[in-house]
């Protein structure tokens, strides 16, 4: 197999540039191709008529040569009408079209056959009683190269949709192949991912943080607080042990998982992370990534809530608006007077990883914005393709 290839390369190397360009246009236009096969095809009859007739009759003359190419122009301008009756049987092989085309080919056989005849008697100066006589020799001739140029024509556009038949197969091959590539890498980024949360989630500063915060509650003896915030802690550790990263979920299911997160942000900031959630019904049920708004939370509550001593709101958001999901996630800064927006180079894991499972997921069909709110703050605004729960199976 690999030695064939190389070969049917090598030939394709030997041919020059401009041969190969020219091969390739005719090929592409069907058109080209049908009068360049014409051509072709009533040429060869032209040369086997000189052989089997001319040559074999020792009447090489002028005027049989002149009227070999008169008949050739006469049978190729009547297999226009004729070819237009194929393609329509092509388009719909039905009984009625294929009479039709048998009837055709037979009464153009009739006519080509009569000015075969009247164009060699005129052009010959032949006696015309011995040919005429021979009627049926001529007009059986004349239906087996019209009945060849059926076949012909035939044979060229089955072979040429075998071609595109093949091609059809390769590129589904092809597209399958590349989703399955696709699925695997997002699957990989994925996995990627939650390891990537579990480092910068439960890393030993949001560990440090919780569990100091669970030793204040206890000794100012809130042990109803400090219980409260020790079994949210543990609802999400296992929530982000057992989540697939690699399903797709619906918003509502992710902005629950967001919860078991905040619910521990918000024991520990108390009143100063203030939370708005204003999902439409719709949007609800609009499959996204996993684990997808953890990150972006993480960094509104770390740059945001974390560095200003009045806290602030984190505000998310949802809609549909055409075929897309827009979320949208706001937070009213650190307390400075202008909000940084982090540069591509600034973006640290959380976001890089973000950008890394839209961009496998959704190649270029999502945007993904960061700029500054009017008042203060950053807005982080998400468009991904609109796709319902049920509707990915």
């Amino acid at each position: 197999m690999q030695r064939a290839e190389s070969v049917d390369k090598g030939l394709k190397d030997a041919w020059p540039v401009w041969a190969r360009a020219v091969a390739e246009r005719i090929y592409q236009n069907r058109r080209q191709q049908f009068w360049l096969l014409q051509m072709a095809g009533w040429g060869g009859f032209c040369v086997v008529t000189f052989f089997s007739l001319t040559l074999w009759y020792n009447s090489v003359e002028v005027s049989h040569i002149l009227q070999i190419l008169v008949q050739a122009m006469l049978g190729m301008l009547l297999s226009i009408p004729l070819h237009r009756a194929c393609r329509n049987l092509w388009k719909d092989p039905s009984p009625a079209r294929a009479a039709i085309a048998a009837l055709e080919l037979l009464i153009l056989s009739l006519v080509w056959t009569v000015a075969r005849i009247a164009a060699f008697i005129h052009i010959t100066s032949a006696s015309g009683e011995w040919i005429w006589a021979d009627f049926g020799g001529w007009y059986f001739s004349s239906f087996l190269v019209y009945l060849c140029w059926i076949a012909l024509y035939f044979g060229n556009k089955y072979y040429y949709r075998a071609q595109l038949e093949q091609q059809e197969r390769l590129g589904a091959i092809s597209r399958i192949r590349e989703e399955q590539l696709k699925r695997t890498r997002a699957e990989t980024d994925a996995r990627v991912a939650q390891l990537g949360m579990l480092h910068y989630q439960l890393n030993p500063h949001f560990l440090f943080n919780t569990l100091n915060t669970v030793s204040a509650l206890v000794r100012a003896q809130e042990n109803r607080s400090a219980q409260k915030m020790i079994a949210r802690l543990g609802d999400f550790l296992r929530h982000s042990l057992d989540i697939d990263p690699a399903q797709m979920i619906t918003l509502n299911e992710e902005i629950d998982a967001l919860m078991l997160y905040l619910d521990i942000e918000k024991i520990r900031f108390g009143e100063r992370l203030r939370l708005e959630v204003d999902i439409e019904e719709p949007a609800g049920r609009g499959l996204v990534p996993s684990l997808l708004l953890q990150p972006l939370v993480e960094n509104a509550v770390k740059h945001a809530i974390g560095l200003n001593e009045n806290g602030g709101t984190i505000a998310i958001s949802g809609r549909v608006t055409g075929h897309e999901l827009c979320i949208v996630l706001t937070d009213t800064g650190s307390g400075e007077s202008v909000t940084k927006v982090p540069s591509r180079s600034d973006r640290r894991v959380g976001l890089r990883n973000t950008l890394q499972r839209l961009q496998t997921l959704y190649e270029d069909a999502y945007v993904f914005e960061i700029g500054r709110r009017k008042q203060n703050g950053l807005r982080v605004t998400l468009r991904i393709p609109w796709q319902e729960t049920g509707s990915a199976e």
